[in-house]
């Protein structure tokens, strides 16, 4: 495993992303692998840190514990999503091994619904990004 996520209480995160406009911004293209790094804004507001983690990729190591794993997977069963802390980062736990646009759409419309807020208030800007390549900051 290259990290150990601990659960985050959405009643932790900051007010603000239940009731501003809230823009989700991927920093790294989806098609680099299972973590995509990420923020969320909205006018005002200090970014909070904010990545996508495919729990289910573990090749060559596994990348979520199966407590992780098992957590995401019930919270998504039940239209919901499991979030962690990982590196200091809050982070989307999504059952999976990538992301397509339908899965962040799903997963930051689940994020809104955590805390309160409507999914209608957040927007997601995404990177396409490719395999070979890595964007530089």
């Amino acid at each position: 495993m290259t990290d150990r996520p601990t659960a985050v209480d959405p009643f932790d995160l900051p007010d603000w992303l239940g009731v501003a406009d809230v823009t989700w911004t991927a920093r790294a293209g989806l098609r680099t692998g299972y973590a995509v790094a990420g923020q969320l804004d909205a006018d005002g507001e200090a970014s909070l840190p904010c990545d996508l983690l495919a729990v289910d990729d573990a090749y060559p190591a596994p990348v979520a514990s199966d407590g992780v794993r098992l957590a995401s997977h019930q919270a998504w069963r039940h239209g919901e999503v499991h979030l962690v802390e990982r590196g200091g980062r809050l982070t989307l736990a999504v059952p999976g091994t990538s992301f397509s646009a339908d899965r962040v759409l799903d997963a930051v419309g689940r994020l809104a619904r955590a805390v309160g807020a409507s999914a209608e208030r957040y927007s997601v800007r995404l990177r396409i990004g490719d395999a070979r390549t890595t964007l530089r900051p």
